[in-house]
């Protein structure tokens, strides 16, 4: 039995308490938050423990899942905790994984411990076939679409505007840019022809509708380069239509082995809830970095080290049987 503690009690907590219950190895000892524990009301029996006493549980926790943001917690939880625990999280920040990756790295090896960074869908599973297609076909390319989902940094980003109550955005790949790839026409692509944006906006009482809709197709890093409808409606339509996280998204390499001898690799999710989704996979390299702790492969790693056999619960007999 792999006992586990989540960090954080959020949606991707959450999510890991779910996911537990999905697999028959893996115990929730405890849950550890910055609230008052008395305040948190949970789905299970784990124990909850303010994080001010989690180095008393040093001993009774095998993986320390980590919950928290990519913007502000991960990047200094991951190496704090990474002296005490095995520990998985979820960064996303692409750009500085590699940064993330070395920092971590250098602690998890001098304490002996196992620490998975960057684990989920995107970074992770988008990552792993990324990594096939590229080995399978060298001579090509990749193309990356997202949705149609909730994005929650762009929803949080419309919800920081001045007259904002709360916001929903969605991101949606352009079904005719997905053809021309899986047609194998190697199209350029460029960031609008990819995805547009769809906002859902309540607005708080007095405010400019036209001003808001402005500042937001005009934000930079979000909007501005991409195809963006907003529409304006009540808080109890946001909260029936679009109170669900749905997500997912492709991975297509379109290349060729010889001269106009083309093939196309594709792999998709379709995600009901991005964070239980997310999660399940947590859970999974939780796992894994549990067995390669226990054979003394300390330090940290990525998806791209684990070999898919440490994933799964089942023995390498019951996967050459039922999965070979």
């Amino acid at each position: 039995m792999i006992n586990i503690g989540i960090l954080g009690y959020g949606n991707l907590g959450r999510g890991v308490e779910k996911a537990v219950l999905k697999n028959p190895d893996i115990n929730l000892a405890a849950i550890f938050t910055r609230r008052n524990p008395a305040d948190l009301k949970t789905s299970s029996s784990a124990k909850v423990v303010s994080i001010e006493q989690i180095e008393d549980w040093k001993d009774r926790i095998d993986v320390l899942i980590l919950c928290g943001g990519s913007a502000v917690d991960l990047p200094k939880q991951t190496p704090k905790y990474a002296q005490i625990f095995n520990v998985v999280d979820s960064f996303d920040t692409h750009a500085k994984i590699p940064e993330h990756y070395c920092l971590v790295d250098n602690i998890a090896k001098k304490n002996n411990k196992t620490a998975l960074i960057s684990a989920g869908w995107d970074p992770g599973l988008f990552s792993l076939n990324r990594l096939y297609a590229n080995a399978i076909l060298p001579d090509g390319k990749d193309y990356t679409f997202w949705g149609k989902g909730v994005s929650q940094g762009h929803s949080d980003a419309i919800r920081r505007i001045e007259g904002v109550l709360d916001a929903k955005q969605y991101t949606i790949p352009i079904s005719s840019a997905i053809e021309k790839v899986r047609k194998g026409k190697n199209p350029e692509l460029s960031t609008r022809e990819k995805h547009e944006r769809e906002c859902f906006v309540v607005l708080k009482q007095g405010a400019d509708a036209k001003k808001i809709e402005q500042e937001i197709k005009s934000m930079p890093n979000y909007f501005s380069d991409y195809n963006t409808t907003v529409h304006f409606i009540s808080k109890e339509e946001l909260d029936k239509n679009h109170s669900s996280m749905p997500h997912g998204g492709f991975v297509i390499r379109s290349g060729e082995t010889s001269s106009n001898v083309h093939h196309v690799i594709e792999y998709s999710l379709k995600l009901d809830s991005n964070p239980e989704f997310t999660s399940s996979v947590l859970a999974a390299y939780a796992r894994a970095v549990f067995r390669l702790n226990k054979e003394g492969s300390y330090g940290a790693k990525t998806v791209f080290d684990i070999a898919p056999a440490y994933l799964s619960s089942k023995s390498g007999e019951e996967l050459r049987a039922q999965m070979l």
